[in-house]
């Protein structure tokens, strides 16, 4: 039954996930007073995504040290600078600009190991990037956002910190401490329930997130659509400059697929998360609809990069 019930939950997740926007929105005035357990939310979905990392993949820095860093420069430099450059060129809204900011800064996004083995990808690597991303997390976003917002906006950088270390770091080392301890056998045994459970509190993080902003998209004017098309445009270019750089500087398919996967998904909860806690509401808007296409992407570009390997 659990199996059955994963096996669906995953196959429809481009279609649950808007659609538990959507219910969060008309449920505005409930889920507003579920706010405080998403934190809680969250650092069980990262803890469970880390049963299968180990400490020996930041091991793996050695073998690819130019690698990891050029991909977390991409992460956290250059598509934050495009994010800022395409919200302040096509929005005079500071507020929709940190909201972009966030949604790019974020950690690449666990799932993308999933597609990394789908492709054929280079796995060690991978876990390596998302492992050593996850914990610079409480250095690197906040810095980026203290060097955006600066005055203009008030931020608890060292309450945001701790939040990250908090839903990110700790449940990360956690987990990768239960997965040594059990040899990874805790895993193997109960990795689908753990698997459903942590896509349930996906579905519970952006039902009351989206309660936050449901004053911004109840009415769909041309500024909504403007920031959804946006969000589109940006995840969709995070792939196709990864998808270039990736061909340009390795000659391996199994790296480049790696990169493409690691430099265009998204740990964008983490993101709704820190946007809906220390900023204004519509901050939220354009990290909310950043979800929506997350997977959907990620298939278009795994037929991509399979046609492209088929052709060579």
């Amino acid at each position: 039954m659990v199996q059955l019930l994963n096996q669906f939950i995953q196959k429809w997740m481009p279609v649950l996930t808007p659609l538990s926007l959507v219910i969060g929105v008309l449920l505005e005035k409930i889920g507003t007073h579920f706010l405080f357990l998403v934190p809680v939310l969250f650092a069980v979905m990262t803890f469970i995504s880390s049963l299968n990392l180990k400490f020996r993949d930041i091991i793996v820095f050695k073998q690819y040290p130019k690698t990891i860093l050029f991909v977390i420069a991409f992460l956290h430099i250059l598509m934050p600078l495009w994010a800022f450059f395409l919200a302040e060129l096509i929005f005079d809204d500071r507020l929709l600009t940190i909201g972009f900011l966030i949604s790019v800064a974020v950690p690449t996004g666990v799932t993308s190991v999933i597609w990394v083995t789908i492709c054929k990808g280079n796995l060690p690597l991978s876990l390596a990037i998302i492992l050593i991303d996850t914990l610079l997390a409480p250095i690197l976003m906040p810095l980026i956002l203290h060097l955006v917002v600066g005055e203009s906006i008030s931020l608890n950088t060292s309450a945001l910190i701790f939040d990250l270390i908090w839903m990110i770091v700790l449940p990360s080392i956690l987990g990768i401490l239960v997965n040594e301890w059990t040899k990874g056998k805790l895993f193997e045994q109960y990795g689908k329930p753990m698997s459903l459970v942590s896509k349930l509190c996906l579905f519970g993080i952006i039902m009351i997130n989206s309660s936050a902003i449901a004053p911004y998209v109840k009415t769909i004017d041309l500024e909504l659509a403007k920031v959804i098309a946006v969000v589109l445009f940006l995840a969709v270019s995070g792939y196709v400059f990864s998808l270039v750089l990736g061909r340009l500087l390795w000659k391996s398919e199994a790296d480049q697929a790696t990169f493409v996967f690691n430099g265009g998904m998204r740990n964008i909860a983490v993101g709704v998360v820190i946007a809906t806690t220390y900023f204004p509401s519509k901050v939220a808007m354009p990290v909310v609809f950043g979800m929506l296409f997350q997977q959907v992407l990620a298939s278009i570009f795994y037929k991509i990069i399979r046609k492209n390997s088929e052709a060579v």
